[in-house]
């Protein structure tokens, strides 16, 4: 049901001292800047992966002088060999996650019995967004929480477009979904196609592609910085009423998105956390 998809990655193994969830978590979303795709915690630290034509490391090492948080992080990289990827996340990354005990998610090749109310598939092929991340997770359980029948939604930095494919399932409709990544784009149509969604149209791109149309509901799970960055963009198609959902960010982090908020006209609803992760929903009044 799926493609095969061979392309050269680097490993990178960083090594941090302390090694804990926190310093494990601001590693892999200051990197994912930076272009790593996947990161695996182990007992040593994470091991990251990037795309070799992607791979920079001055700007690697500079966010490692630049670490917001007392860590020492050393690492290591190599170049692996092309090979089938959906086979190595079959191997050993991409486990069927359960949220709720009502949304599974998992791959075409896991084969769990389809018992939930909502059954996602996803083939990841590397691409951030298979749920297993705090964020995403935070994401899904506000999808889960809300009424989403009938209403337009945008979602803005879609990945695998499992966040589309969830609100699709709960009634949102029709969806727009935008990346700025050509293998984005790729994942989420094969997604959307494997999971009968056809309610969903996928964009190349960022906020410059929002236009004339509006939406009752926009979704954002990228980073703090691009969210403060484009929050005016948000606002500006998100109809009177409507709701904004965003996530990839700290708690501590709340207070400098709601005052972004705040100044373009939305009022804070409701956070939840994860981790010390947070997703958080604000309205246009």
């Amino acid at each position: 049901m799926h493609k095969n998809i061979i392309m050269k990655y680097i490993e990178v193994k960083f090594i941090c001292t302390p090694n804990n969830e926190i310093v494990n978590s601001i590693l892999s979303a200051t990197i994912g800047e930076i272009g790593f795709e996947s990161f695996v915690e182990d007992e040593l630290g994470t091991t990251a992966y990037i795309q070799s034509d992607m791979f920079n490391m001055e700007k690697l090492d500079e966010i490692l002088v630049n670490f917001p948080i007392e860590a020492e992080i050393i690492y290591t990289y190599k170049s692996i060999e092309e090979q089938n990827w959906n086979e190595e996340w079959e191997k050993n990354y991409f486990q069927p996650l359960i949220i709720d005990n009502r949304c599974i998610i998992q791959s075409t090749f896991h084969n769990v019995p389809a018992t939930y109310d909502y059954n996602i598939y996803i083939d990841p092929k590397m691409a951030f967004g298979t749920g297993h991340h705090q964020t995403t997770e935070l994401m899904i359980r506000e999808i889960l929480k809300d009424d989403f029948s009938g209403k337009s939604l945008l979602d803005m930095g879609t990945g695998t477009a499992i966040l589309a494919i969830l609100a699709s399932m709960r009634g949102a409709d029709p969806i727009i979904a935008i990346d700025i990544d050509q293998w984005a784009y790729d994942n989420a149509m094969e997604n959307l196609k494997i999971n009968n969604i056809d309610n969903v149209k996928v964009e190349i791109g960022g906020a410059e592609l929002l236009g004339s149309t509006t939406f009752d509901v926009i979704l954002a799970n990228i980073n703090r910085n691009i969210l403060l960055n484009d929050i005016h963009s948000y606002v500006s198609v998100l109809n009177t009423g409507g709701s904004l959902y965003m996530s990839g960010f700290y708690v501590e982090d709340i207070p400098v998105i709601t005052e972004e908020c705040n100044k373009n006209g939305l009022t804070f609803i409701s956070n939840t956390t994860k981790d010390n992760w947070t997703a958080v929903k604000f309205r246009k009044i």
